[in-house]
């Protein structure tokens, strides 16, 4: 949950270029990020990899009008809707982008190249056949705000009961790169996004630092068996929220599609 999922910026970003609130160049650029390349494979009409340009074009060709996610996690199909291939490949990945207006889904798979020292890393996109139909789990912006607002009073609270908030260089490390990023506030989505879907994305983000906080600093006050477990238990549905909210500010370009407000 601490860092942007490359679903999320290829959704956000391909919705931002669909739209035309941006140009091929910036929106490829945007969704590559600090990777060295991406490429698409299994695109209909092409019997190799090609690149995102090329095959952000060609998804428009075929009637793609919108780009949803899903985050899903094992017992928790979140944003899926099949077939069961795809699925469990997203499930694998434990991301994937669904295609509005045609029948088809983009899975990530991440390499790490180059020597020692100057590793870089490329992202195979793998385009498989989706069912369409409506996607699992997914709440409104609405729904997810006033779920977040919950989720992080209960994060919060654990934590201070279990003696993790704020301590050690690994929680604090976390804190500052939060802050980072929330300091690039107009990053957190694309153009054409509504208030709201940053809002929200940016609660899901904080809620999903605190889990992470609680999960890897450490032991905290929990030091038995039981009590870590017990620790994990209090806290999966707090990051099933965040998850849930974060695929509903993503979606929410498609949303409004779907309402009719664009």
């Amino acid at each position: 949950m601490l860092s942007e999922p490359r679903s999320g910026r290829l959704a956000a970003w391909g919705n931002a270029l669909l739209a035309g609130f941006v140009s091929p160049d910036d929106a490829v650029t945007a969704i590559i990020g600090e990777d060295a390349v991406h490429r698409v494979e299994g695109l209909p009409g092409e019997t190799g990899p090609v690149g995102l340009t090329l095959a952000l074009g060609r998804l428009r060709t075929l009637g793609v009008t919108g780009l949803r996610i899903a985050l899903p996690a094992p017992g928790h199909p979140l944003g899926l809707s099949g077939p069961p291939e795809f699925n469990a490949r997203a499930l694998d990945s434990e991301e994937a982008v669904v295609c509005q207006g045609a029948a088809l889904g983009l899975v990530p798979e991440v390499y790490e190249a180059g020597p020692d020292g100057d590793v870089h890393v490329e992202v195979v996109w793998h385009c498989l056949a989706v069912r369409e139909a409506p996607p699992a789990d997914v709440p409104s912006l609405s729904e997810a705000e006033r779920e977040l607002a919950e989720a992080l009073r209960d994060a919060t609270q654990m934590l201070s009961q279990l003696d993790v908030a704020g301590s050690g260089p690994v929680a604090e490390a976390a804190i500052d790169a939060y802050r980072a990023r929330a300091e690039r506030g107009g990053e957190v989505l694309a153009p054409g996004y509504p208030p709201r879907a940053v809002r929200v994305l940016e609660l899901a983000q904080r809620v999903g630092l605190l889990v992470s906080v609680a999960y890897e600093n450490g032991h905290g006050g929990a030091v038995s068996a039981s009590e870590m477990a017990a620790r994990s238990e209090a806290l999966r549905p707090v990051e099933r929220t965040a998850r849930r909210a974060q695929v509903a500010a993503y979606n929410a370009f498609v949303e409004e599609q779907e309402r009719g407000v664009r």
